[in-house]
């Protein structure tokens, strides 16, 4: 059975289905919500690496690239700045962080 790319489409999909549950479901945890968002953008990186490979070009490998940096960045922000909301609250629920509205 050879793998086409329609497997690795369905597959992304999968992926991004399960990460959109994944916050409409759970909308108190602030870390599984990071992490779903993190699985939204593994699903799109498949899809870009799975077209790249099919098509035989490069240009969309190294759009992942770019997105696996500014994910990273991006975690290594969001986990910051939860240490620091748990250490003044001691909570990380959403529902506690009423602290901007006006």
């Amino acid at each position: 059975m050879t793998l086409t790319l329609g497997h690795f489409l369905s597959l992304g999909a999968m992926l991004f289905a399960l990460a959109v549950v994944g916050i409409f479901l759970n909308r108190k945890n602030l870390i599984v919500l990071l992490m779903a968002i993190e699985l939204m953008l593994l699903a799109v990186n498949t899809n870009f690496v799975a077209f790249s490979h099919y098509l035989g070009d490069m240009h969309g490998q190294v759009f992942v690239f770019f997105i696996l940096t500014v994910a990273a960045a991006e975690s290594a922000i969001g986990l910051a700045i939860l240490v620091l909301l748990f250490r003044n609250r001691s909570s990380i629920s959403a529902q506690d962080l009423d602290t901007l509205k006006g």
